[in-house]
């Protein structure tokens, strides 16, 4: 049983996590990007406080919590703040997600810093999932009336995104999940108020769309997601884990597709094909070990 559930977290996570661009997609005519983050982030807090009544969380050390923050400033901070307002300023979802795709590949040249060793087979997979990816969204990338600072924020956030997921893996690989998640939900709270308050408006405009949107980021993609993300980054390799959100443009194409008749056509098919077979080249032989929610 526990061999089953263990193999279900890598795609629940691959799907929640492509959800992020259909959130954004539903809730981008009504909120500015910050705004809608702090009630996110706040909604999650308030979740993980009552999840503490509940559950005793062991808090980890000042030190720890130091480490915990940064990570948790790159990636929940840096990563989303930048895709959102990208995209906010004109940036096609499909550039956003191909830019941020060059993830794995950024993720495997750094690799040396938390001593991991890229193999042969493993850089291979990489170009078939990156090549995969341009494939699904080469048909959605718009170039025209982008201003530069779109892409800007975009490179930005495949940079936060990358080193978080090193950094974590390299000095704070282990610690109860909902006390890191409370830190850096916590963290990037403050950070999203603050640019909210001297950059925004801060008005949100509550109807359905916002309210479902806002509750499926707090549960399933923050909540949800991230913590699946913490327990493979905790004990998989960092580059074997990243190469799994190769996986997230083309589910996001195939979400977009079924929910907004958006196109799929048989071009973005053959790169829904060659990422998968990319990622398996990069994780095959890899024991499929997951954390459990404290250690």
């Amino acid at each position: 049983m526990k061999l089953k559930l263990d193999s279900l977290i890598a795609p629940l996570f691959v799907v929640i996590w492509s959800t992020g661009f259909v959130i954004a997609r539903l809730a981008m005519p009504y909120v500015e990007p910050a705004t809608f983050l702090f009630w996110r982030f706040a909604g999650v807090l308030m979740a993980m406080a009552c999840l503490s009544l509940v559950w005793r969380i062991s808090w980890p050390s000042w030190s720890q919590m130091k480490h915990i923050a940064v990570a948790g400033m790159l990636l929940q901070f840096g990563y989303l703040l930048g895709v959102w307002f990208a995209v906010r300023l004109g940036m096609t979802a499909g550039l956003v997600a191909i830019i941020v795709g060059l993830q794995p590949i950024l993720t495997a040249w750094f690799a040396a810093w938390v001593s991991e060793r890229v193999t042969g087979r493993q850089w291979i997979g990489l170009g078939f999932g990156f090549a995969g990816v341009a494939l699904v969204v080469a048909e959605k990338i718009g170039f025209a009336h982008i201003p530069l600072f779109s892409y800007v924020l975009a490179f930005a956030a495949l940079l936060s995104i990358t080193f978080g997921t090193l950094y974590q893996k390299k000095f704070c690989p282990v610690f109860d999940l909902r006390a890191g998640s409370s830190i850096q939900f916590g963290v990037s709270a403050v950070l999203c108020f603050i640019c909210m308050y001297y950059f925004e408006s801060g008005i949100m405009v509550w109807n359905a769309s916002v309210i479902g949107a806002l509750l499926w980021a707090i549960f399933p993609l923050s909540i949800g997601s991230i913590s699946l993300l913490f327990m493979m980054i905790r004990k998989g390799a960092a580059t074997k884990v990243t190469s799994l959100l190769y996986l997230t443009p083309p589910t996001t194409a195939v979400m977009a597709w079924f929910l907004f008749d958006e196109p799929f056509t048989l071009m973005m098919a053959g790169g829904l094909l060659l990422t998968m077979t990319g990622v398996v080249l990069v994780n095959r032989g890899q024991a499929s070990v997951v954390a459990t929610i404290a250690e």
